[in-house]
């Protein structure tokens, strides 16, 4: 398979994908076709090691797709094998305690491309409501300024690969891509299951211009069919065979991830380059056929608990981004500041997040004790009316984490999450002072995030 890059003095907004032959690589550039064979022997010279550190970095996002935020050796997993990620871990710097906003899919990727919350960017569930076409729900990320399409502005080229729900990867910013049609992507599911290649040959392709990256394979996501080679060892120690299957393709997942970084720093682009991983929320933990509610039985995907909302969090780059293990509470709305700040670019619009480096780099706390979110109906009530589709508001303000359903009758949850990290133990009767305070502050946080650009709820 294989992609037109246009370089972004030429790129347009409606850049097509290009298919060629031979495993060829198209870069259209000053309007030659350079075959990516060339390319592959002028890599060599135009490497990243050749770059000035005072550049900006390449970027690359590498996004899990329904995976526990528990699931990795790093985070103390006994069974799960993750040894690429483990690594990755140790040489960046990890925030264990990172959250999504949203934990649902398409909310949840439109979050990290674009910095924003569901209710800011109107993208909050997975399909539209019954007797809308999906084409109606593709302007809102389409005319967003997400982090392609701010990075374009600065000269970066960008690829898209995976998951990937706007319809044609240029509806969000990328200028080269795997994706043009689908519910949540077509031939982009490919990427990490059957092939790295298109990522190599853009890398290749790119020379000397910086370049963005979204690598977010349909992995550890159904369907669950990992290699047997794998499957065997979990399936051989007798764990639960659904079980098994799901901690086989958290490792498949995580010999991809270590394929990629392997590339990245045998063909010398490990110093100018910023790894960023982060899941886009937790896998739906049935024994059974997936059913509607499930996730509430389980807390998981699609639900304001720790097991959909949380996800680790890490950044790397080498000589650049001190490694170490943080227990500041942090967002994915906190990644597009971080990386535009990287990359000495900045959004037109205000962002609700932070830049995450400079603490880091500056060996201090952030300046922030609590993130929240919003989590909605699977379905939309109505395209362009988040409000109107939430279930669940949350927040966890240093140990404490207040769940607040909007349906009338239902009565707000807390926990301590230092001590009660599954959140068995309800205390809301316990402690109504924490439920008032935090209540407030949710409230507060609504209203203080960017403003206008947010509903009320």
């Amino acid at each position: 398979m294989n992609f037109a890059c246009k370089h972004p003095a030429t790129a347009a907004s409606n850049s097509p994908v290009f298919p060629g032959s031979g495993g060829m690589f198209a870069l259209w550039q000053s309007g030659l076709v350079i075959p990516g064979l060339v390319l592959l022997m002028l890599m060599e010279v135009y490497t990243a090691e050749a770059l000035s550190a005072e550049q900006p970095p390449n970027i690359v996002m590498i996004v899990g797709d329904d995976m526990g935020w528990t699931d990795y050796g790093f985070m103390g997993h006994e069974v799960v094998k993750t040894p690429h990620l483990d690594r990755l871990a140790s040489e960046g710097v990890l925030f264990p305690n990172g959250y999504v906003p949203t934990s649902l899919c398409r909310a949840s990727l439109a979050t990290l491309l674009t910095g924003l919350y569901a209710s800011q960017h109107k993208i909050c569930c997975n399909d539209p409501p019954p007797g809308v076409d999906r084409a109606e729900m593709l302007p809102f990320l389409r005319d967003a300024p997400t982090i392609p399409r701010v990075l374009q502005d600065h000269g970066y080229l960008s690829l898209q690969t995976g998951k990937f729900w706007e319809g044609h990867f240029s509806n969000g910013g990328f200028t080269a891509g795997m994706t043009t049609k689908g519910r949540h992507g077509d031939d982009g599911l490919v990427i990490g299951r059957k092939t790295m290649q298109p990522i190599y040959d853009f890398v290749v392709s790119c020379q000397q211009t910086p370049f963005f990256v979204w690598y977010a394979p349909l992995l550890p996501h159904e369907p669950h069919d990992p290699p047997e080679r794998i499957f065997a060892r979990y399936r051989d120690a007798g764990h639960d065979l659904r079980q098994a299957r799901y901690w086989a393709m958290c490792e498949w997942f995580d010999e991809t991830c270590g394929e990629l970084i392997d590339w990245l720093d045998q063909h010398g682009y490990r110093e100018n380059t910023m790894i960023v991983y982060v899941v886009d929320n937790g896998w739906l933990q049935t024994n059974g056929p997936v059913r509607q509610g499930d996730q509430f039985l389980t807390r998981s995907k699609n639900t304001p608990y720790e097991a959909g909302v949380r996800t680790p969090i890490i950044l790397r780059r080498p000589g650049s981004i001190p490694p170490g293990r943080r227990t500041d509470l942090v967002s994915t709305i906190d990644l597009a500041p971080t990386i535009l700040a990287a990359c000495q670019a900045r959004s037109p619009k205000p962002l609700p997040g932070i830049d995450l480096l400079p603490p880091v780099r500056e060996n201090r706390a952030i300046d922030r004790h609590d993130v929240h979110g919003e989590i909605y109906f699977h379905d939309c009530v109505e395209l362009g009316k988040p409000k109107l589709s939430v279930t669940h508001r949350w927040i966890r303000q240093d140990d404490w984490k207040l769940i607040v359903p909007t349906k009338p009758g239902m009565n707000p949850e807390l926990y301590r999450v230092s001590n009660d990290p599954h959140e068995k133990q309800n205390l809301a009767e316990s402690h109504p002072a924490e439920v008032k305070n935090l209540s407030q502050r949710l409230n507060e946080r609504w209203n203080l995030d960017a403003g206008s650009q947010r509903e009320n709820p």
